[in-house]
């Protein structure tokens, strides 16, 4: 099993899951809380077939990735992922980031620039800023991520188990586009993340990312489901399209936050569109390597 080494807590290595597949032009999937790189089933063999190089990796605290005590912060989750990609030395690459991983995309481009990066995808995604403050009143109510940290704590296994049904509107989907099985495996994966992790990322994600995508200049895709319960549209990718220049928003109708699932041929298709943009827009030098990788 493939592991890159992002830091060290006392006498243990802090390692990250990867897996790296295929040839051509780099496509990164960075997963959403509190999954595992293994919730892009859907999308890999899509991407692998369209003759992309896919990345996916676990994100610290989840899946085979180690399981620290600390580190649970967009600027440390930024640094993991610039780890990642210089260790498998990624170019022209493409960042899709799906709930909380687009966090990671925002807060990496505001911190270590665009130099590795030709496009970026917000699925379902948690920026702009997601807390409601005074100078952002689209944002959610505090009390809402308070009364989550409680549930986590007292009752975390539970708490996922009713969080799952929202995150697929499993009482509007469940039997047709996703079954109780593919429900509990996601339950299985998530029960199956740090503790510690798990309550940390809720604070995580109040985050005010509007200066990092104020700093994003390459192509960018935004798609939502309008039926969201669990990062409403409208304050989070209505406003990410909103503030990057020349975005490309898909907003799918009646979808749910997990619709890497439930929708996957309408992702599938609005990736792949997206991806041909990213590629007619690179330049002949950088098409040129990208077809030495395949």
């Amino acid at each position: 099993m493939p592991y890159i080494t992002v830091g060290k807590e006392n006498s243990g290595d802090i390692d990250l899951y990867y897996e790296d597949h295929g040839t051509g032009m780099p496509v990164v999937l960075i997963s959403g809380w509190p999954l595992s790189g293994a919730s892009w089933e859907k999308q890999v063999p899509v991407l692998l077939e369209a003759g992309y190089r896919v990345i996916t990796y676990d994100r610290r605290g989840f899946g085979w990735s180690a399981r620290p005590a600390s580190g649970y912060d967009y600027d440390t989750f930024a640094s993991d992922l610039d780890i990642l990609m210089c260790e498998l030395d990624l170019g022209d690459a493409t960042l899709v980031g799906f709930s909380m991983g687009g966090g990671e995309v925002a807060r990496y481009i505001g911190t270590f620039g665009s130099q590795r990066v030709r496009g970026v995808a917000f699925i379902s995604a948690i920026p702009p800023f997601l807390l409601k403050t005074d100078d952002n009143p689209e944002g959610v109510d505090g009390s809402v991520f308070d009364g989550m940290r409680r549930a986590i704590v007292e009752d975390r296994p539970g708490f996922l188990a009713r969080f799952f049904q929202d995150f697929y509107n499993v009482d509007k989907f469940g039997g047709t586009r996703i079954s109780d099985a593919a429900v509990q495996l996601s339950w299985k994966v998530a029960v199956g993340a740090s503790a510690a992790a798990t309550l940390a990322c809720v604070s995580a994600w109040l985050i005010d990312f509007r200066d990092d995508l104020s700093l994003i200049k390459v192509s960018t895709l935004v798609f939502h489901g309008d039926a969201d319960r669990i990062v409403p549209f409208e304050a989070s990718g209505k406003r990410t399209h909103e503030l990057i220049a020349g975005s490309r928003l898909v907003v799918v109708k009646g979808a749910p936050h997990g619709l890497n699932w439930t929708h996957a041929a309408e992702l599938n298709h609005a990736l792949l569109d997206f991806l041909k943009i990213v590629s007619a827009a690179m330049p002949a030098r950088a098409k040129k390597a990208a077809k030495k990788r395949r």
